[in-house]
């Protein structure tokens, strides 16, 4: 699929709930999201039917989102049918780890090679209060099962928030002897935007790549550790648009993803699919078509008109937009 500007569009990126066993600062208020309503979410079969359908257009890479994929009952058994659709090579999750022990070696069995586990801090106590109600060794444990299962690449997201003031080189140190592959995402204006204190957007919390670089390389110095240089043939496989490094010898790698302060819009190459439906062309941007009503009411050549609709309203960029009507988790992650 190619959209107006010339972008191959060979990635669907597919909420399965709103729902998660995290509240984290950035993602939802305390009390959570007004959930939606069981009837409301796509059911399996229907998602299902929608990557058959896209796969024939061009999508050949899925991965799983929420709120927390892995608390959607049936989630195992949709990675064994989106894996076996024709035309999709490779379907991966994003997840908070917590459910991975219990279900790494079930989601294996069914073909789910690769993860990203989200981890915002190293700090057990900055830990529960970012998550509002998690325990870091849940993560941890999850991290730990995911490279014992053979999942390759692990890779770790990192919310780079200012006032957090997270433990940058403690995060790029975890790739020295294990195969992790931490990326350090800029801290995004997605839903609210009225703070700079770790619970709402501000400009203030913003650190781009380029000085984050600076500021992992000048503690490495410190700590007589080696600097970070471009990873070349060691970057992890991948669809997203990180710039990596590496530690000389290092099992893993460091990378940066850089939405803001160096944007890759014109590398874009996905769409966006919501829990209940909707097909949301930029993340940056409120404009979403609704597939669900095609996908219970309509034929194949509908659902796929829906598609090609969403595809032809993709943006050139985000044009630096700040805040957008729905919080990170009712988008999907």
């Amino acid at each position: 699929m190619k959209d107006a500007h010339g972008r191959t569009i060979d990635y669907l990126r597919i909420s399965l709930t709103d729902r998660c066993n995290f509240r984290c600062i950035y993602c939802m208020p305390e009390d959570g999201v007004s959930q939606l309503s069981h009837e409301d979410i796509l059911r399996m079969e229907e998602i299902e039917r929608l990557v058959g359908i896209v796969a024939k257009l061009g999508v050949k890479k899925i991965r799983l989102t929420g709120g927390e994929p892995l608390v959607r009952k049936g989630v195992v058994d949709l990675v064994e049918k989106i894996g076996n659709t024709e035309g999709i090579d490779n379907v991966s999750i994003t997840t908070n780890g917590v459910l991975l022990p219990a279900m790494v070696k079930q989601l294996k069995a069914a073909g789910l090679s690769r993860v990203n586990i989200s981890l915002d801090t190293l700090d057990e106590e900055q830990f529960k209060m970012i998550t509002r109600c998690g325990r870091i060794e849940t993560t941890l444990a999850g991290i730990d099962a995911a490279l014992e299962a053979g999942l390759d690449p692990v890779k770790i997201n990192v919310v780079v928030v200012k006032s957090l003031n997270q433990d940058f080189l403690g995060f790029a140190k975890m790739t020295i002897d294990k195969p992790l592959h931490v990326r350090f995402i800029e801290y995004m204006p997605v839903g609210k935007t009225d703070g700079c204190d770790g619970t709402g957007w501000g400009k203030k919390d913003v650190i781009p790549s380029e000085e984050l670089l600076e500021i992992i390389n000048r503690r490495a110095e410190e700590e007589g550790l080696p600097l970070l240089e471009p990873a070349g043939d060691s970057r992890p496989e991948g669809w997203g648009p990180a710039r990596y490094f590496q530690f000389p010898g290092a099992k893993g790698t460091v990378g940066f993803i850089s939405p803001l302060s160096r944007h890759f819009c014109s590398e874009c190459n996905r769409l966006r699919l919501t829990a209940e439906g909707k097909i949301r062309p930029c993340l940056f941007s409120d404009e979403e078509y609704d597939v669900r009503a095609a996908l219970r009411e309509g034929t194949d050549e509908d659902v796929r008109a829906v598609v090609l609709q969403a595809l032809g309203a993709k943006p050139d960029e985000h044009h630096d937009k700040v805040g957008t009507e729905r919080r990170m988790s009712q988008i999907g992650g």
